[in-house]
C-alpha cells in the first residue's frame, strides 16, 4: 500500500486530544470548522503553527502523518496562497472516515512557543 505524508498544524488543545487518543486520530471538527484540513508540506504547517498557533494560544506544532494515497485521490489539492499554501480540504463528516485511512502514528515534529517538555517533539534516532 503506497502512503502519501501529510501534515497538521495544531495548538495545545487539538494536541491533547490527539495524545489522548494515542495518536492515532485527530479529534471531531467543533461546529463552526466544516473542514479538516491537512498540507502538503511541512514548511507551510510551520507557517501556520509558528504564526497563528503561537499567537492563538501561546504555543503551536507540526503534526505529521501517513495516509493511505489511493484513498486521497478524492480530495482535490487546494492553494491558498503561495505555490507552499497546499491543503486538502476534508469534510468535517468525514473526518472519521479519514482518521481511519492514517497509516502508524501521528507525530510531532516541531513545537513553537511555550511548549512544556512534554510536548516537545522526540529527538531523531
Amino acid at each position: 500500500m503506497k502512503t502519501t505524508t501529510l501534515f497538521r498544524p495544531v495548538g495545545p488543545k487539538e494536541l491533547e486530544l490527539i495524545e489522548a487518543a494515542n495518536m492515532k486520530t485527530f479529534p471531531p471538527r467543533l461546529p463552526e470548522q466544516p473542514i479538516f484540513y491537512p498540507v502538503l508540506n511541512q514548511d507551510y504547517a510551520r507557517q501556520i503553527a509558528r504564526d497563528w498557533n503561537v499567537k492563538a494560544s501561546g504555543s503551536g506544532f507540526v503534526t505529521k502523518f501517513e495516509v493511505n494515497t489511493e484513498y486521497l485521490q478524492q480530495f482535490p489539492v487546494e492553494v491558498v496562497g503561495g505555490s507552499i499554501h497546499e491543503e486538502l480540504w476534508v469534510p468535517a463528516e468525514q473526518l472519521e472516515e479519514f482518521n481511519s485511512y492514517i497509516v502508524g502514528d501521528i507525530e510531532v515534529v516541531e513545537s513553537f512557543g511555550e511548549v512544556s517538555q512534554r510536548n516537545r517533539p522526540a529527538r531523531p534516532k
